[in-house]
Parts: structure tokens; C-alpha cells; sequence
């Protein structure tokens, strides 16, 4: 549908379009932190679609890690101006960010079979994030934004993600 159905025939003004591959998006961008441990989610940032993942990592810590795992999104995250380099107990924090396709085939045959070794490790912890959104997305059915303003936008997404916490909290695999 239209991002102009309404009264006035105007876009919502906080949100922003992007193009991912081929296919533009117009909308907001949901930004989590998720416990490693527990798989819930802690911390939720709504921002424009426009906004670039790696600008919101140090707004998702919450100052008790002691790694950071991102996909590729997040590359440089550990060496921007507001990263968060010290945890509160001041341990120094690893970011563990997945690289880019692109970046493994320049390494040599052995170097490949490490480094895809050590990416599928990142992959295995990243992928309770990538869990939650499943569940946002098909058990909750979360598809497409109904509110205009990023301020609707966040109280939806943090409904969301706590209902997802419900529901992630009550499987009996993380009870153990």
C-alpha cells in the first residue's frame, strides 16, 4: 500500500526510505540488544529506515558485557567516537562483528576455513537476535507499521518485543 493514505496525501515525516538490494523500504528500523545468555531482549531503539546500524550500538549496551556480537552492519562499531569501550565493571569489551562475504575470499584457502570457522561462532550467538525478530515477526505477525511519528513507533516496538520476551521466556528449552 501507499505511504500516503491519509487526509493530507503526506508521507510521515520521521520516517525515511532506503533500498536494500533491489526493493526500496519506507518505514522505521527497529534496533535491539538481547541478552546471550537468556535470549530476551533488553534494550529497543526505534530510528528512521535511513539509519545506519552502527551509528546505535552504543545506545543498545547496557554496560554489563563483556563481548558484542553484530552482523556486518556493525563493522567498526569498536572504533567509532561513542563506542563504549569499557564495561561498568571496567573490563575491556570485544566486539565480535560477522565480516562481509567479500572480505573472506581475499584470504587464503587455509585462512578461509579458520575465519569461516570463527564466523559461524559469531553466527551461533547471533542468532538469538535474529530469533526474537522471527518471533515478532511470525508468531506476533509484525509486518508493516500502522502509527505516523517515531514516538508511536517505539512505544510499538517496545509492546512488541516485550510480548516476544513473554513468549521467549515461557519455551521450557531456556527454563534449564
Amino acid at each position: 500500500p501507499s505511504s500516503t493514505k491519509n487526509k493530507e496525501k503526506k508521507r510521515d515525516p520521521d520516517a525515511h526510505q532506503v533500498k536494500k538490494g533491489n526493493t526500496w523500504h519506507f518505514g522505521y528500523k527497529a534496533h535491539i540488544g538481547v541478552d546471550k545468555d537468556s535470549g530476551l531482549v533488553h534494550t529497543v531503539k526505534a530510528t528512521a529506515a535511513n539509519v545506519h546500524d552502527v551509528s546505535e550500538t552504543s545506545k543498545l549496551l547496557t554496560g554489563e558485557e563483556e563481548a558484542v556480537y553484530g552482523d556486518s552492519g556493525y563493522l567498526g562499531a569498536g572504533k567509532r567516537e561513542d563506542a563504549v569501550v569499557r564495561n561498568k565493571s571496567g573490563h575491556k569489551i570485544k566486539y565480535k562483528i560477522n565480516r562481509r562475504p567479500s572480505q573472506m575470499k581475499k584470504l587464503s584457502k587455509s585462512g578461509q576455513y579458520a575465519a569461516k570457522k570463527a564466523e559461524h561462532a559469531k553466527s551461533s550467538v547471533r542468532a538469538k537476535v535474529e530469533h526474537v525478530f522471527g518471533v515478532v515477526k511470525k508468531q506476533l505477525r509484525f509486518r508493516k507499521t500502522r502509527y505516523r511519528g517515531l514516538e508511536k513507533q517505539q512505544a510499538k516496538f517496545n509492546i512488541m518485543f516485550a510480548l516476544a520476551n513473554l513468549i521467549l521466556a515461557d519455551r521450557p528449552c531456556l527454563a534449564a
